[in-house]
């Protein structure tokens, strides 16, 4: 059979497949969320309901970037927020400071965010384990403190005003749905630019450096130009988020952008969706941030505490999430094709590596990486 015919059957295979009629008819409804929402909850309900979902479609592309990284290399970074508020920060002063075009901001910003990717990630993915993610979480902390110390360029803990608009659209209904529709084109492109990668050679090699590192050295290949690759690739695609954020429904503000809970709860929504699938993180990100949503907005009372849901949104939010964590270590995504499996009668898929999830291999990384630290200081 040719190289082409089986390109062609391949195609003709991914393309019938029920996941991906399934993800084409997701993608739909999303795009018509301000409609049905609009005519599910009325007009003003229904606006505030589709600034929620435009927030967490950003929140969904973040997670797709720190995905792309260190759900498939096994190289978790603990300060991805870093580049999110590079991108936003970058792209608010150059159109506010130096009068540039939003556009032409957020792909300096992009650029911004991606030079950092190769400043941080270079020296830092020389390290392993825990010492690579120690040095990606205090990265933006430094940042963090030059952003105060320079407040008079950076607006300290307020943040800097908001920049223009991306789509400027007159009217408070119209600027809404302009930016829902931004953040959505910009959601999809991103989508579609890490699921090319990561199902590409380069994927393949990504995964390998996660699975055994050593192994991809032997065949040959360089794990670090892999790693910087997805680094830097992160960090563009976290950057872009960020520019367009602060342009359409966020603020270049260091709550937004820079807090050390950005970072951590991006892992947590990539975990929740099914770390190193890229859809998945997507997933996790939306439900992470629409969930949290929901919750704090629930006026019903405990029972037996006699306080309203909302009061209590934070507690509840994060034994949700351990739950989760716990039952569906794989994420919301395997768990979904395992079931679907199941009914049409296909059976469970069987997976490498022992049937081991990305988190657990990486974890398993990690307390190798701690016992040779434990073993080292023995010998001496």
């Amino acid at each position: 059979m040719s190289e082409d015919v089986r390109r062609s059957n391949r195609f003709d295979m991914v393309s019938f497949a029920p996941r991906y009629k399934l993800g084409v008819g997701a993608l739909v409804a999303l795009a018509l969320a301000p409609f049905w929402l609009r005519g599910l909850l009325g007009e003003g309900r229904g606006l505030l309901a589709v600034v929620s979902v435009t927030t967490a479609l950003f929140f969904a592309m973040f997670a797709m970037s720190w995905d792309v990284v260190s759900g498939y290399t096994g190289q978790i970074s603990f300060g991805h927020a870093l580049f999110f508020g590079i991108g936003g920060y970058g792209s608010a002063l150059l159109n506010l400071e130096l009068g540039v075009p939003p556009i032409a901001a957020v792909l300096l910003g992009t650029v911004l965010a991606a030079l950092a990717g190769i400043l941080v990630g270079v020296p830092a993915l020389r390290l392993e384990g825990p010492y690579l993610s120690l040095v990606t979480l205090v990265a933006p902390l430094i940042l963090l403190q030059v952003f105060i110390v320079f407040s008079g360029t950076f607006g300290g803990e307020l943040g800097l005003p908001s920049p223009d608009p991306l789509l400027p659209v007159s009217g408070f209904t119209g600027q809404t749905i302009a930016d829902f529709y931004v953040a959505f084109g910009v959601f999809v492109l991103i989508l579609g630019v890490l699921l090319a990668v990561t199902r590409s050679d380069a994927g393949s090699v990504f995964t390998a450096v996660r699975e055994d590192e050593d192994a991809v050295a032997a065949a040959g290949i360089n794990p670090s130009k892999f790693k910087i690759f997805a680094f830097v690739l992160s960090a563009a695609v976290g950057g872009l988020a960020g520019g367009v954020f602060v342009h359409t429904v966020g603020k270049p503000q260091p709550s937004q952008l820079l807090v050390m809970s950005v970072s951590v709860e991006v892992i947590i929504a990539s975990i929740i969706g099914g770390m190193g699938t890229i859809t998945g993180a997507a997933i996790g990100g939306l439900f992470f941030s629409l969930f949290r949503e929901w919750l704090s907005g629930v006026t019903a009372v405990v029972p037996v505490a006699n306080v309203q849901v909302a009061s209590l949104d934070l507690l509840l939010f994060s034994l949700v999430t351990l739950a989760l964590l716990f039952f569906l270590p794989g994420g919301f995504l395997r768990w979904g094709l395992e079931q679907g499996r199941n009914i049409v009668g296909d059976g469970p898929k069987p997976v490498a590596d022992g049937g081991r999830t990305p988190l657990e291999r990486t974890l398993d990384a990690y307390r190798d990486a701690f016992d040779a630290i434990g073993g080292g200081d023995d010998d001496r």
